[in-house]
């Protein structure tokens, strides 16, 4: 299946300068498109809020939200860029969580560490 944003190397910044990783699998292209989108926290606000009301509208963000109509926009295009909401970025649209991105998300990062049921607490 096909992912937004994805292609076959991705770079990181690593004590200033650019790095790539040549030949990520599919999957782990994937990983870093979604941790990435996550890894602000007005968008995990956003995700947080869609999770509580089912669906949203740009301007329900802009009111739980210390941020400008076109920041939250901004924010909202991330997320969907990334697979994780769906919906119109234009306007007072509709935005709803993609089950598929969480359930996959959520067997993503349960598979790093428990699949082989070796999870242990240190």
């Amino acid at each position: 299946m096909e992912h937004p944003g994805l292609s076959t190397s991705h770079f990181y910044e690593y004590d200033g300068r650019m790095k790539v990783i040549e030949d990520l699998e599919v999957e782990e292209q994937r990983a870093a498109a979604v941790f990435r989108a996550l890894g602000n926290p007005a968008r995990v606000r956003i995700v947080r809020e869609l999770a509580k009301r089912n669906a949203c509208a740009t301007s329900d963000f802009v009111e739980v939200l210390p941020l400008a109509q076109s920041t939250v926009s901004q924010h909202l295009k991330v997320l969907k860029e990334a697979g994780i909401i769906t919906g119109s970025i234009e306007g007072d649209q509709c935005y709803c969580l993609n089950p598929e991105t969480v359930r996959w998300l959520a067997n993503f990062t349960y598979d790093i560490c428990c699949a082989d049921e070796s999870c242990t607490t240190c």
